[in-house]
C-alpha cells in the first residue's frame, strides 16, 4: 500500500561570514601602497579584501584572525572607507572604517626667489600641513620649517647651487609628498668685491682689527691677508666685515674675501715693520738742546714719536724709510745739593 516515511533530522551547518574588528593603522596616504594588519574572524578562507569598492592591492590571510592587505589608491582628495572581508560565509558588516589622508598640497612660496647660499626664510602656503615632516627644495630639506598652520608653513631655504636655478618647493605629510608645481628661484651668488680697508695698514706683528667694506660678503667663508687667514672675522652685513689681521712680513699684501661664489680681487693693505733706529749723528750735543740730528735705521716710515730719553724731540721730519732728523729737547741736569 502506500504511505508516508518516518521522519528524520538534518542539521545545516552554517558558515558564518567574516567578522572585521580593526585594522591598524587606521589611515594611510591616498596613493595607497602601505601595508595594514586586519584583525577580526573567520578569514581563513577569505577571497577578497576590499576598501569600499576597490580590492586591496594584495593580501595574505595570516590566520583565521589576522590578514595583511596592501593599501589600493584612493581618492587624492581623501576620506574614509569601510574595509570589507568576504569569505565563503559572505562578506563582513560595513562597521570598521580606514581613513585615506591626502598629500599636502602647496599653492604659493612667498617670496619666489632667493640668494644661491639660502638662509632667507619664507612662507609657504597651501593645505594639508598639519603634520608635515619634511620641506625640500628641490632635494634638499629645508635649513628648518614650522607648521604654522594647515595652510601655512616657514622655512628657512637651504643653499642652492652658486649658479642659481629654478626648483620645486614640496611638502610631505602623512598622505604622501605634494605635487611639484610651484618653484622656488635660487638667483646666482655674485664673487664679493672690497673696496676698502679701514686702517689700511698695521703692524706686522697683527692682532688689530681691519674693516672691510665692499659688496656680496654675505656667506663669506674665508678672509686673507696675503693668502694668510685672518685670525678670526665677523660678517657684518653684506658690505661690511671685521677682520682681525694675521702676522705678516713688512709691505703690501693683498686682502682677498671668499664666498661660495668665489674670491674677491686682492685689495691692498700694508704690513708695517716697527721702527729699528741703528745710528744718530751727531752723537753728541748741547744741554739747552735745539740741535738737528739724523736718525737712522730702517722701518722709519710710519714714525709717530721721537724721544731723547722720556722726553720728546722738540720736533722731528721722517725723510725716508730709513732717515728721520730730529730736533733735540732742552736737557735738565740732575740738582746738586751742597754740603
Amino acid at each position: 500500500g502506500t504511505g508516508t516515511s518516518g521522519t528524520l533530522s538534518y542539521t545545516y551547518n552554517g558558515v558564518a561570514a567574516p567578522a572585521v574588528s580593526t585594522v591598524s593603522p587606521t589611515s594611510g596616504p591616498a596613493p595607497g601602497g602601505n601595508t595594514v594588519v586586519i584583525n577580526g574572524s573567520g578569514f581563513t578562507n577569505a577571497t577578497a579584501v576590499t576598501f569600499g569598492s576597490t580590492a586591496a592591492t594584495s593580501f595574505t590571510v595570516v590566520s583565521n584572525t589576522v590578514i595583511n592587505a596592501v593599501v589600493p589608491p584612493g581618492h587624492s582628495a581623501g576620506g574614509n572607507v569601510f574595509v570589507l572581508v568576504t569569505g565563503p560565509g559572505g562578506t563582513s558588516a560595513a562597521s570598521t572604517t580606514y581613513t585615506y589622508v591626502a598629500a599636502p598640497i602647496v599653492s604659493t612660496v612667498s617670496p619666489t626667489s632667493g640668494p644661491a647660499p639660502g638662509g632667507n626664510t619664507v612662507v609657504i602656503n597651501g593645505s594639508g600641513f598639519t603634520n608635515a615632516t619634511a620641506v625640500t627644495f628641490g632635494s634638499t630639506a629645508a635649513t628648518s620649517f614650522t607648521v604654522v598652520s594647515n595652510t601655512v608653513i616657514n622655512a628657512v631655504v637651504p643653499p642652492g647651487h652658486s649658479a642659481g636655478g629654478n626648483v620645486f618647493v614640496l611638502v610631505t605629510g602623512p598622505g604622501g609628498t605634494s605635487a611639484a608645481s610651484t618653484i622656488y628661484t635660487y638667483t646666482a651668488a655674485l664673487t664679493p668685491t672690497v673696496t676698502g680697508l679701514s686702517p689700511a695698514s698695521g703692524p706686522v706683528s697683527g692682532g688689530n682689527t681691519v674693516t672691510l667694506t665692499g659688496s656680496n660678503f654675505n656667506g663669506a667663508t674665508t678672509v686673507t691677508f696675503g693668502g694668510n687667514a685672518a685670525s678670526s672675522f665677523a660678517i657684518l652685513s653684506s658690505t661690511g666685515i671685521n677682520a682681525v689681521a694675521p702676522r705678516g712680513t713688512s709691505g703690501t699684501a693683498s686682502v682677498v674675501v671668499i664666498t661660495p661664489a668665489g674670491a674677491s680681487l686682492g685689495f691692498n693693505y700694508t704690513y708695517i715693520a716697527p721702527p729699528a733706529p741703528t745710528a744718530v749723528f751727531p752723537t753728541t750735543g748741547v744741554t739747552a738742546g735745539s740741535d738737528s740730528v739724523a736718525i737712522t735705521g730702517t722701518g722709519l716710515t710710519g714714525t709717530t714719536k721721537v724721544n731723547f730719553g722720556t722726553t720728546p724731540a722738540t720736533s722731528f721730519t721722517v725723510v725716508s724709510d730709513t732717515e728721520v732728523d730730529a730736533i733735540t729737547p732742552m736737557h735738565l741736569l740732575p740738582a746738586i745739593t751742597s754740603y
